[in-house]
């Protein structure tokens, strides 16, 4: 098989400060925009009224629905359940304060939209239900938590399997990735919903995978070559694992762009957060992490470090 970037040599850690700016740039503006617009939350997390619809006209699909309703000031959460003719409905009036009243309401206007696009006799409301946000509520403190628990055990794993100091690094790396994130979602004012939140928890997973390989060729080649400074061997090892990286995300973001392109409303913005989070797992695992580790080794140098060549302290490979 052909190998590419078999035998790479870039200096990865010589365009450290470049990589720090190009993350600045991007998440700090939308930190900002977030901060000023707040969350955009889905009625999974704010409340609002489920409705499912069987739908007796075969021109009724979750595009045309949405438009239905999108006439009638609803911006719904739509997708089919079960048969292609089943769609639930989920939709909120903004500024509703009384479940009851806003349920009514929000089926009065569903009847409204359906009626004028597609005729009374076109569908059948099977079932209206209130949805509360205190489910919502718990599940975005379970993922906070989850957030949380993987940091700990990361960091906890890569302590016992190699230093306090990688796991360290690799945390900071993910959670660049994780802000980096929410700041697209400020920028995009993506509506967060249950789908977005298991694509950041997925985002989590494969980012510190992806710097774990990386981190554990280091730990091979500080022993392996003694005579080369950390420096050195953190580009080394970057370059050696760059086949792998760089495959890795090239063959995941297929199957996520398929998603995007060919997925339909509901699952886009997973898809979407999923291929930015595989793009910017791969720039942390290479740009981040590795600059993280070096400072880190620089000022609070570890065993191995130590048996190496003396630390480069202003970033050029010792001659």
């Amino acid at each position: 098989m052909i190998r590419i970037f078999a035998n790479a040599a870039y200096d990865f850690l010589a365009v450290r400060r470049w990589a720090y700016v190009i993350t600045g740039v991007f998440v700090l503006p939308g930190l900002m925009m977030l901060g000023i617009r707040g969350l955009n939350e889905s009625i999974e997390f704010t409340g609002g009224t489920l409705i499912q619809v069987h739908a007796r006209d075969t021109t009724m699909r979750t595009a045309t629905i949405r438009s239905a309703l999108q006439t009638v000031g609803l911006n719904p959460e739509i997708q089919t359940f079960g048969a292609p003719n089943e769609f639930v409905i989920r939709a909120r009036i903004e500024g509703a304060t009384d479940t009851g009243t806003s349920t009514q309401e929000t089926r009065a206007l569903v009847e409204q939209g359906l009626d004028a696009t597609f005729g009374p006799e076109a569908y059948e409301i099977v079932r209206t239900e209130a949805v509360g946000p205190k489910v919502g509520s718990e599940l975005r403190q379970k993922a906070l938590l989850a957030i949380l628990l993987s940091f700990g055990a990361t960091l906890i794993y890569l302590w016992f399997r190699f230093e306090w100091r990688f796991g360290v690094a690799a945390i900071v790396a993910t959670a660049h990735d994780i802000l980096a994130t929410v700041a697209l979602i400020g920028w995009l004012d993506l509506e967060v919903s249950l789908v977005i939140v298991a694509a950041a928890l997925t985002i989590v997973g494969y980012s510190l995978n992806d710097t774990i390989v990386v981190f554990d060729r280091v730990r091979e080649n500080l022993r392996k070559f003694k005579r080369e400074n950390i420096y050195q061997i953190l580009n080394r090892s970057v370059n050696e694992t760059l086949p792998r990286t760089l495959l890795t995300g090239l063959s995941t973001i297929t199957a996520t762009i398929a998603l995007l392109v060919f997925g339909g409303g509901v699952i886009r913005g997973f898809a979407l957060v999923m291929t930015f989070g595989i793009v910017v797992g791969t720039f942390s695992s290479i740009y981040i992490a590795s600059p993280v580790l070096l400072a880190i080794e620089q000022r609070w140098p570890g065993e191995d470090v130590k048996g190496a060549k003396t630390i480069v302290a202003r970033g050029a490979p010792a001659t």
